[in-house]
């Protein structure tokens, strides 16, 4: 049986991915600039929007599966994550994105596309 995957489900689950990059981004951000001990970790902002910003992936992810489509479309999508994670390193910190990063990207979207494939 081939579950059609609307592009709707799709686009969500790579916004996801963007708001995963972003949350782990805010982990580290706020990791660097967290006071020492507990009340340090639940009052820094940083963290509390790193936090939010998981909820919203998992919310999309719900939503996303609502819609419907295939898991092993969907889920692989995410992974897009991980070139999410390369720019905003890029953008925050200056680390540079090589060739061999560049290569990584280039596998990563085939096969997420590949998985797409029905």
């Amino acid at each position: 049986m081939v579950v059609q995957t609307p592009a709707s489900s799709i686009v969500m689950f790579i916004c996801a991915a963007a708001l995963g990059a972003i949350g782990s981004f805010l982990y580290k951000s706020g990791a660097d600039h967290a006071h020492p001990g507990f009340l340090g970790y639940i009052t820094n902002l940083r963290l509390l929007a790193g936090v939010c910003c998981y909820v919203a992936v998992m919310i999309l992810f719900v939503a996303a599966y609502r819609r419907g489509g295939a898991l092993t479309v969907l889920y692989p999508t995410y992974a897009s994550t991980f070139i999410f994670g390369a720019l905003i390193a890029r953008w925050a910190y200056g680390t540079p994105i090589t060739i061999i990063n560049i290569t990584g990207m280039v596998f990563l979207a085939a096969g997420m596309y590949l998985m797409g494939k029905q």
